[in-house]
């Protein structure tokens, strides 16, 4: 099957009123969709009343990256300005997207700063930068001038840069360099996590880096081989034997957002706590960690809304979709979510 063929499989109609600028105020305010696989009922509700939806002994798996302030300013020796997005820092390549198009061998400067860089290919649209300066300053400098990567389809949120940076990181963000949020776990509050605790449910985390190419439409490429972007993950062995454990006494995983699936399945398939994964999982795909998935409403003709209808069934996630629209649920990453069980 050709790629556009797909992408019309997996398109909707959202009225652009229905994508959320800005989180529900609390988070767990935001409205919940649960869809029960086995009895086919949705029931609408909030956030706030997860645990009531959630099974028996069951294990929530979150993914605690943080997202880095990755949008800045590159300023040619002409004084004409580069908005680039940070992907990565690997051997001494600053990797980034930009909206302008570079020339091997142009300096460019770094914002508000005197560090001089060259740009030497481009590979696949990202830019290899070199330069002299550590990850660490790298990153340093981002936390200073940098601005939170919100998805273009946000660009116009009304909330201050200082605003985005609280709303757009979970609560139990530690460490990494995602240039995306793992969204699900945005609804998420301290007084949330104690209800669900207080019913015995079990909490676990996990780590991915989440990359662009989440969000992105799928390619030919992709889909011809299928494989999807790279991107690393992270777990610890007490929580990957504790996730094994629990799979062996049948006790229900829940994934909290299409980061976490990815990486569960990855490790269910490699065994490696430290790994990068470019897993694909469409209809068809037999899950071997996954039980369950709370998830946000994601874009049309994207691999994240393949990977939940491999849960669902295509033709049911797109009606649960469209019943959504009807009741004007938000959308994306500041939208409300489900919870498929």
């Amino acid at each position: 099957m050709k790629i556009n063929q797909v992408n019309k499989l997996y398109n909707y109609n959202l009225p652009k009123e229905l994508i959320a600028k800005k989180p529900s105020e609390p988070r767990d305010a935001a409205r919940l969709l649960v869809y029960d696989r086995n009895s086919k009922i949705t029931t609408y509700s909030t956030f706030k009343n997860l645990a009531n939806f959630l099974p028996a002994n069951a294990i929530l798996v979150f993914n605690q990256t943080r997202v880095i302030p990755a949008r800045f300013n590159l300023y040619k020796p002409t004084g004409g300005k580069v908005n680039a997005l940070y992907l990565s820092f690997e051997e001494k390549y600053l990797k980034i997207l930009a909206n302008k198009n570079l020339n091997p061998g142009e300096e460019l400067f770094f914002e508000n700063t005197s560090h001089k860089f060259r740009v030497e290919k481009k590979h696949n649209g990202v830019y290899f930068i070199k330069t002299p300066i550590s990850k660490n300053k790298i990153q340093s400098i981002l936390l200073q001038h940098g601005l939170t990567p919100l998805p273009p389809y946000m660009k116009d949120s009304p909330l201050t840069e200082k605003q985005r940076r609280g709303a757009y990181q979970t609560i139990f963000a530690k460490k990494g360099e995602s240039v995306a949020a793992p969204t699900a776990s945005l609804h998420f509050t301290q007084n949330l996590l104690k209800e669900i605790k207080k019913k015995g449910i079990q909490l676990k985390y996990v780590r991915l880096d989440v990359n662009l190419g989440t969000f992105a439409k799928l390619t030919e490429e992709q889909l011809k081989k299928q494989k999807l972007h790279l991107e690393n993950y992270y777990i610890d062995k007490k929580t990957a034997e504790f996730l094994i454990n629990a799979k062996k006494q049948k006790k229900p995983i829940v994934a909290v957002g299409t980061t976490v699936v990815r990486t569960l399945e990855s490790f269910a398939k490699s065994r490696k706590l430290k790994n990068s994964t470019d897993l694909f999982i469409s209809p068809g795909y037999k899950f071997k960690m996954t039980d369950c998935l709370i998830t946000n409403f994601h874009v049309p003709e994207s691999s994240l809304l393949m990977l939940v209808s491999a849960l669902t069934g295509r033709k049911e996630l797109l009606k649960l979709y469209n019943d959504a629209i009807e009741k004007k649920l938000r959308f994306f990453s500041f939208g409300d979510g489900m919870l498929v069980k």
